[in-house]
């Protein structure tokens, strides 16, 4: 690829006029279904609520072009809606993975996509349209920067700035050169670093939401005429080198390329959780179906795992929610003890729980190197139960329930909307909801919520 920038707005550009096949159309039906799953929950906690409460310099009303934001129920700035909306779709851990890029694209590329389309009157195809050229791009370039942007870099809140933007662009009418130039621009307003997703930070959550802001800025700026160095993906002082440890993996990024979109390719998640968990998980629940043990008979859990396995989960006493999920130790006896992994295993009295807390001390995590090498593409994991009547049980997990070689059933993505959208709304207007995402060509809009 001479120009991977160049290919990466032909690539989204051809989705504002290219056929979409059934499959397509019913992929991003499912991730705008899936996008209001995981952000629902978020509209009602912290940091989301934290935002909608102040102001954060980016308001206007309906009359300057309105988009709903689903914390206050208020029509305000495409910006303000995009940073809020995407920061609560962020919070819970539910949001969609682009597992070879290590990337959640749905929290500020359909937050982004929704905003702008709402605020402009865009039509649902339309709309549909710029999801599928955000995730394009989006996913794309994670591929050409993984693995080791994670090293230092939170690709939710960097290469979203960049699907967002994409997103933006498209449905504010820009053509392939306006695409790339906003491409260019967002590589420079593009940013988050790992550091702030340890500890008790609520900031992980925000990196969705200023991706999906910067974005916009930089679609906004693109559709006004601005321009932007169009080798500033790839070039010596380009972004990839600035992120990774090279210039970009161009050939993994465009793989396919025209043959498949990134959209069709995506991980449902079915725990709330960091996905760096999900095998660990998925494997613990696979002996103990097999094995029929219970909470009370785990004497010690060993798990080997891919590297953020270890670097980013290996949290043995989390104190808050946030830590809470990024904890193996706390994720592991949580399902033991309460079944599964949702919701309600991040409530104050799950987190004192004594039952949960007494099995932690002994879940252990190591990095396997044969496991770390196939990372980000697949995501495995290794188990050793000792039970305490002395058996010793062995599990070797090669994938993730939801991943795209191990997908899960419309029916069961339908399940986890219905279970996460009606702790925020009434069944009436879930339903509603859920029907108007995939059966309806109408664009989502105004929900009434319980609070």
């Amino acid at each position: 690829m001479t120009n991977p920038l160049l290919g990466l707005a032909d690539l989204a550009a051809d989705w504002q006029a290219r056929p979409l096949s059934d499959g397509v159309r019913r992929a991003v039906r499912h991730a705008t279904l899936d996008w209001f799953a995981t952000t629902l929950p978020g509209t009602v906690r912290p940091p989301a609520t934290l935002l909608a409460a102040v102001d954060i310099g980016l308001d206007g009303g309906a009359d300057a072009g309105g988009a709903l934001c689903y914390v206050d129920g208020r029509y305000t700035s495409p910006r303000r809606a995009a940073f809020i909306n995407a920061t609560a779709s962020h919070t819970v851990e539910f949001d969609d993975i682009f597992r070879d890029g290590g990337y959640h694209p749905g929290s500020p590329t359909i937050a982004a996509a929704l905003a702008v389309a709402q605020s402009r009157g865009a039509s649902r195809e339309a709309f549909d349209r710029a999801v599928i050229g955000g995730y394009e791009a989006g996913c794309r370039l994670a591929l050409a920067l993984q693995p080791s942007h994670y090293d230092f870099w939170h690709i939710t809140g960097t290469v979203g700035t960049i699907g967002a933007a994409v997103a933006g662009a498209m449905l504010l009418g820009c053509d392939r050169d306006g695409v790339a130039n906003a491409i260019a621009i967002s590589t420079s307003f593009a940013g988050g670093h790992q550091q702030n997703f340890q500890g008790e930070s609520m900031v992980k959550a925000l990196h969705a939401g200023h991706a999906a802001d910067a974005g916009l800025l930089a679609a906004y700026a693109a559709r006004a005429g601005i321009t932007g160095a169009l080798d500033s993906l790839h070039g010596a002082k380009g972004y990839a080198s600035a992120t990774s440890d090279g210039t970009g993996n161009w050939d993994a990024a465009f793989e396919g390329a025209g043959a498949w979109t990134p959209i069709t390719r995506m991980t449902v998640k079915i725990h709330g959780c960091c996905g760096h968990i999900f095998a660990a998980l998925d494997g613990l629940e696979t002996l103990r179906v097999e094995n029929g043990f219970g909470s009370g008979e785990i004497a010690a859990i060993h798990v080997e795992g891919y590297g953020p396995t270890k670097s980013i989960c290996d949290r043995p006493n989390p104190m808050s929610a946030q830590e809470a999920r990024f904890s193996l130790q706390y994720c592991l006896a949580a399902q033991l003890v309460l079944g599964g992994v949702r919701l309600a295993a991040f409530e104050p009295e799950a987190l004192a729980n004594a039952e949960i807390r007494k099995i932690m001390p002994g879940i252990s995590v190591e990095c396997a190197q044969d496991l770390a090498e196939h990372y980000p593409r697949r995501r495995m994991a290794r188990l050793k139960v000792r039970l305490t009547d002395g058996r010793e049980l062995h599990h070797f997990q090669s994938s993730r329930r939801g991943d795209p070689d191990n997908p899960i059933a419309e029916a069961e993505l339908i399940a986890k909307f219905d279970e996460l959208a009606g702790t925020v709304l009434l069944q009436g207007e879930a339903d509603r909801l859920r029907r108007l995402i995939l059966e309806s060509d109408e664009l989502p809009g105004t929900l009434r919520t319980i609070t």
